[in-house]
């Protein structure tokens, strides 16, 4: 004899529940393979040279590493600035995973604030990081 209508109904609620909530305990998974590098800098030289040598390692990469891109002097850079808690006249901060403070593998800390150590940055403005640095942060997490 067929359940009432109401019974049928309480059954298919709690399997899609049950089914979305299977699907969800999955989501962390998938999106903790692919880490986020947001560049928050000027968009104009000396700038664009010296965050060149990053750009172009984070695009070889493709699909794993999604990279965000985001104007310093626009009012999103400034607000995504305040949000991680640099101030100042600052050029550039690279974000891993919403974060600019790491450390290396000799367990000396690295900040990505400011210009890079590099080519194509300008003598007398390299900083105490470098693209190497980024690269090797985000190389273990890489599949």
């Amino acid at each position: 004899m067929p359940q009432p209508p109401r019974r049928q109904t309480r059954r298919r609620w709690i399997a899609t529940l049950m089914a979305a909530a299977a699907s969800l305990t999955m989501l962390p998974a998938a999106h903790a393979a692919q880490p986020v590098v947001e560049i928050i800098a000027f968009a104009h030289p000396p700038v664009l040279s010296a965050l060149k040598p990053l750009r172009d390692w984070l695009a070889a990469q493709g699909s794993k590493v999604k990279v965000v891109e985001i104007d310093l002097e626009t009012p999103a850079g400034e607000k995504r600035l305040q949000a991680v808690g640099v101030t100042g006249h600052v050029p550039v901060v690279v974000l891993i995973d919403g974060q600019h403070r790491h450390q290396r593998a000799d367990g000396s800390a690295v900040g990505f604030v400011g210009f890079p150590a590099g080519p194509g940055t300008p003598p007398g403005v390299k900083g105490g990081w470098s693209a190497a640095d980024v690269e090797a942060i985000l190389k273990p997490r890489l599949k």
